[in-house]
């Protein structure tokens, strides 16, 4: 839901949401007690205004009488100074309703098992929507209703038999560590806008921030084994509340998964689901899951809905934006893909906390490569934040996140094709004719991972620009030192010069057959040189580590 910018520094109320025997007015009660807070309870203001319970006004007044006073008496009680409010449980599904929740206060879905609803309500005919009814039936069938609209919530927090202080203190939790999404909107050339949401527990909000961007509620996630074990229960989960139907594919974890084999195969299994043209496919991982299901999505029936939901920092600054999908080849890195724009990129903060140190670190090579090509301040906020973004500073990450992805938003934005001769989306490649090489040469078997590639990339490319006189010799080692400080490599290694010279050669980035480079004036001022001399980059490689082999 989205909320007023200016209103999210300011106290809110807080509304509890949900089916009947969730426990809202038990748990409202406990948690105004806690934060000190007026508690209201719509039902029982709306039974002392008619003066009768609320079945007695279901049956005398009707339920249309009875939902205009529930929405009258909510925006009435938001109205003034903030509260806990516990609302009935079909008050959220009123349209009217939630957008005054929305704009007043945080929403809480009490979220529970139809068995668990079962147990609290036993025995209690007087509700309104259980007289005369099968309960089980009744609540299975309101689950299924109303659980979609719930999952639009600011907040979910599960509640069992568990004692309610516990769920008290999850939402507390909640509370406390709840801030509101950043949007970055990215409005490509070849396609319709869209949004990059950057925020902690998105994953539990996938579904219903995806239900109004999507054709329809029917998706496919594609993941890795690894990614999957970590998050993808969280995901299901989220579709399920949210009412979508999905299947799940999953590929070996690894840069050996961008083949023309594994993509044979999995796009077969999407195939076999017979998706529709308004299915989405979900890519639930890295830079290789989300290259691989973005080149699946943009083959299968001639290009399916796309959603990125990146889970490492490297995916997250750079390939979940872009539209750039693609696999490998023999004869080189990601020469075989196409542009499919997302629909969605959701950046759930919380997935680094899964993520080991060594990945984090290649992730942020990409972020230091976005400040030297056109953001000094960018640059120097990394040599001072770089290290304890590293560490796990929420704050820092979504930082370092938001301020990578706006300069990658304007760049694709202008150039959404790489075809601008100079400058441009190209500039986005500083390093990366090092880099590709380097991991070519490696055989994406995993001794270097593609951000660690970069960074020493980064410094030969910096290395050969000071060579052909375009900037100062101690640029090249004040970034290495500050690179090499947070963990990246800086040095080629025992690689053969003469194969790394014919891997650039096969790399997409050639023109009229001669070697292209992203070079630098400073830090900051990227860009494109064509014929650079053979000579020089075997100069610049055999200084950085490479043997003359």
């Amino acid at each position: 839901m989205q909320h007023n910018t200016e209103q999210h520094d300011q106290p809110r109320s807080i509304v509890l949401v949900g089916l009947m025997g969730s426990g809202k007015t038990a748990i409202g009660k406990r948690l105004a007690a806690r934060l000190s807070l007026p508690f209201h309870d719509s039902d029982a203001a709306i039974e002392a205004e008619f003066g009768m319970s609320v079945s007695e006004i279901f049956t005398h007044h009707g339920e249309p009488a009875f939902r205009a006073a529930e929405r009258r008496i909510i925006a009435s009680l938001l109205a003034g100074p903030p509260v806990v409010l516990s609302t009935g449980g079909g008050a959220f599904m009123d349209e009217t309703t939630r957008s005054v929740i929305a704009s007043k206060a945080w929403s809480v879905w009490l979220r529970a098992s139809v068995p668990v609803l079962l147990r609290r309500v036993a025995g209690k005919r007087h509700r309104p929507l259980l007289s005369g009814a099968d309960p089980a039936e009744t609540l299975q069938k309101l689950s299924v209703e109303r659980n979609p609209v719930y999952a639009s919530a600011d907040l979910i927090v599960d509640t069992t038999e568990a004692p309610h202080a516990m769920t008290v203190k999850a939402v507390l939790d909640a509370i406390a560590k709840h801030s509101e999404p950043r949007i970055i909107p990215v409005k490509p050339a070849d396609g319709p806008a869209y949004d990059v949401i950057i925020g902690q527990s998105l994953l539990r909000r996938v579904g219903s921030l995806l239900a109004a961007k999507l054709p329809q509620r029917q998706v496919i996630v594609v993941t890795d084994l690894n990614v999957a074990a970590y998050h993808l229960p969280t995901l299901i989960a989220s579709l399920n509340d949210a009412g979508f139907s999905h299947h799940t594919i999953t590929a070996p974890a690894g840069e050996a998964s961008k083949s023309l084999k594994m993509y044979g195969t999995l796009i077969e299994q999407v195939l076999a689901t017979r998706p529709e043209r308004g299915t989405t496919v979900i890519a639930l991982g890295g830079g290789v899951i989300g290259d691989l299901a973005g080149f699946i999505a943009a083959t299968a029936l001639r290009g399916l809905p796309f959603v990125q939901i990146p889970t490492t920092l490297l995916a997250q600054v750079d390939s979940s934006v872009g539209g750039k999908t693609g696999i490998n080849s023999a004869s080189g890195k990601n020469l075989i893909g196409s542009f499919h724009q997302p629909r969605c990129v959701l950046i759930d903060l919380d997935t680094l906390t899964t993520l080991p140190a060594r990945e984090r670190a290649a992730g942020y090579a990409e972020v230091v490569k976005a400040g030297l090509i056109a953001d000094p301040d960018l640059y120097h906020w990394c040599t001072v934040n770089g290290a304890p973004m590293l560490r796990g500073d929420v704050g820092l990450q979504e930082q370092a996140i938001a301020r990578a992805i706006t300069f990658k938003a304007r760049i694709v934005t202008e150039d959404p094709f790489e075809l601008r001769a100079e400058g441009g989306r190209a500039l986005l490649n500083l390093g990366h004719s090092f880099a590709h090489a380097l991991e070519v040469e490696t055989g994406y078997i995993g001794s270097l991972l593609h951000g660690e590639a970069v960074a020493i990339g980064l410094v030969c490319a910096f290395d050969l620009s000071a060579r052909l006189g375009y900037c100062p010799p101690d640029l090249t080692s004040q970034i290495a030192a500050h690179l090499n400080s947070v963990g990246l490599p800086v040095r080629i290694g025992s690689l053969s010069v003469s194969k790394l010279l014919a891997h650039m050669k096969s790399d997409k980035k050639m023109r009229n057959g001669k070697l292209t480079f992203v070079l630098a004036h400073a830090i900051g001022h990227a860009f494109t040189s064509r014929d650079v001399p053979e000579s020089v980059v075997r100069a610049t490689l055999l200084a950085n580590g490479a043997i003359d082999r």
